[in-house]
């Protein structure tokens, strides 16, 4: 069941104010019937109905860091995610791990690349080995 936007949880209000029964709401709204007693209660107590703050981890990074992150990866397409790791620094100058690096990249919708080692081959070469597959 996805949560209530903001403008489902007003709807859900108003319509027993309008005389629906709560279980009819709640029918119509696909959510349970507690739901809409919990909305009213937090409607009664603090009169909004959006969502409480809650707490959590801070973010390593500021998004100014992220945009420096993705446009310097942007710039250099082979910079690799761990090599970006021991360049940049997260908040109070610590250093962000290459799966942080590469979850601020995905977001933005870039990966971080690697440069191919091994030995470059000749166009003789990729022809001789679709020839032979």
């Amino acid at each position: 069941m996805p949560p209530l936007s903001e403008v489902d949880r007003h709807h859900a209000l108003g319509l027993p104010q309008a005389g629906l029964p709560i279980s009819d709401v709640s029918l119509r709204m696909n959510v349970n019937r507690t739901t809409i007693f919990r909305l009213r209660h937090r409607l009664h107590e603090t009169d909004t109905v959006s969502d409480r703050p809650r707490s959590g981890r801070p973010r390593c990074t500021t998004q100014r860091r992220d945009r420096n992150l993705v446009r310097n990866h942007v710039n250099n397409r082979f910079l690799s995610a761990s090599a970006s790791s021991r360049q940049t620094r997260g908040r109070n100058y610590q250093r962000m791990s290459a799966n942080t690096i590469r979850r601020r990249l995905s977001t933005s919708g870039l990966s971080a690349r690697r440069t191919y080692i091994g030995p470059i081959l000749a166009q003789h070469h990729r022809h001789q080995r679709t020839l032979w597959a």
